[in-house]
């Protein structure tokens, strides 16, 4: 019997996670340094029993919250309060069971460098700013137990505020480094199964569509164009396989079309199978796979070698204006104009032109259009940039096509949600 393979062991790796490890054994060791101090200086603490009653309950607490800071998902907000006001109770308490004169010397509060470990949680959390308000608080609670602004204990807490808002962005870059490596993960993912999928493909399907358009042109007839259509779905799939950016369908292809859909039949499958944009309004969505699908015989996409990343709402948006564009070429300029889009990504925005080699519009349509109550042009595309916060320009001269530039700022993009608003095409 052959051996079995050996599976390979995932292990999901967090690099937040070994901090809050760290910080369930500080929490530990600092409690035993607390009880050492007080221990050791028991008899000439004001009012022992009272310190005795705290450093118990700081003790309990700790055993009893000693999981919830093993993790993100145990530490909640709610904990992290109750943790600092444990402590700055500690640190307002030393007062009222200490000496002054040991007060004056610098004593450690109650809590001691406890104390450190509950802004530690705040850093970890909730990063850098939750940390400098967190720090602040217990700066200001050590101040009040001290009775003025020692050198000694200012040098103190100015070390444990800078220590803990550095922690904090050290956490939040950390994650922004996870996040990018998850998704760079998902791509390579992503493309090696797109690498699987067209070696597939061009095995089966596209060679038997090849077939088809050959044999389809020496028929002649009613073959001759089943050829042809065999011929742009061929060339359609080709570019989708070149491009490896679309996603798959979130329903069938049938439930995506109807009687509605303003695209003839004679248009590329990939147009059906446009893929939507997340769900998410915020997150980001690489404008290159919503305006992969429009790519086919007659339409000719080129694209940057690099992401064109915008908001999914803003990117949705704007690939619906290009679509309503293409719309109007096959309405206006005929079933055999062909159409070219090109994806520019500039510094600041985002421009797409689409350019035809059609008629061209009189000079006058536009507005005559808008005026007679056909208002593809002013809601589908003008309307869609101006919720963007950008512009929609048409270049056009009588028999030399029309080219429309679509072009959106990126900071007008991210600080906008789009309306979702649909339109008809039509000039």
């Amino acid at each position: 019997m052959a051996p079995q393979p050996k599976r390979e062991r995932v292990v999901r790796m967090s690099v937040e996670q070994p901090l809050w490890q760290a910080l369930t054994a500080y929490r530990v060791l600092t409690l035993i340094y607390a009880l050492c101090l007080f221990v050791y200086s028991f008899s000439d603490y004001d009012r022992p029993r009272g310190a005795a009653a705290y450093m118990a309950v700081l003790t309990l607490w700790t055993a009893l919250t000693f999981r919830m800071v093993s993790s993100a998902e145990r530490c909640t907000r709610r904990f992290l309060i109750g943790d600092l006001v444990v402590a700055i109770t500690g640190i307002l308490l030393t007062p009222l069971v200490d000496t002054h004169d040991r007060i004056a010397e610098g004593t450690p509060t109650l809590p001691s460098i406890w104390t450190a470990g509950a802004v530690l949680g705040f850093a970890i959390k909730g990063g850098w700013r939750w940390a400098a308000w967190a720090s602040t608080i217990v700066c200001t609670a050590n101040i009040i137990e001290r009775g003025g602004f020692a050198q000694d204990t200012v040098h103190m807490l100015m070390l444990v505020w800078v220590a803990s808002v550095a922690i904090g962005y050290v956490v939040e870059v950390a994650r922004a480094s996870e996040r990018t490596l998850a998704r760079a993960l998902r791509i390579e993912a992503a493309t090696r199964e797109r690498e699987r999928l067209a070696r597939d493909i061009h095995d089966s399907v596209l060679q038997v569509l090849a077939m088809v358009q050959r044999r389809g042109a020496a028929i002649g007839g009613e073959a001759a164009e089943l050829g042809r259509m065999a011929g742009e779905q061929e060339i359609a799939l080709r570019s989708l396989v070149a491009t490896g950016l679309v996603t798959p369908p979130r329903g069938a292809a049938d439930d995506r079309t109807d009687a509605a859909d303003p695209r003839p039949p004679s248009a590329p499958v990939a147009a059906a199978l446009r893929p939507e944009p997340p769900e998410d309004a915020e997150e980001p969505c690489d404008l290159r796979a919503l305006l992969a699908p429009h790519a086919g015989s007659q339409v000719t996409f080129s694209e940057p070698g690099a992401p064109v990343i915008l908001p999914a709402a803003a990117a949705g948006e704007l690939a619906a204006a290009v679509g309503a564009a293409l719309d109007n070429v096959r309405v206006h300029a005929g079933e055999g104009a062909r159409a070219w889009i090109l994806l520019e990504d500039e510094p600041g925005a985002v421009m797409v032109t689409v350019r035809d080699d059609g008629p061209g519009i009189p000079e006058g349509r536009l507005a005559d259009a808008e005026r007679e109550g056909r208002l593809g042009v002013a809601l589908s595309i003008r309307g869609r940039l101006r919720d963007l916060g950008g512009t929609a320009e048409w270049i056009s001269a009588p028999g030399q096509g029309t080219e429309v530039e679509l072009t959106v700022p990126k900071l007008a993009a991210s600080g906008k949600k789009a309306s979702g608003k649909k339109g008809t095409a039509g000039r």
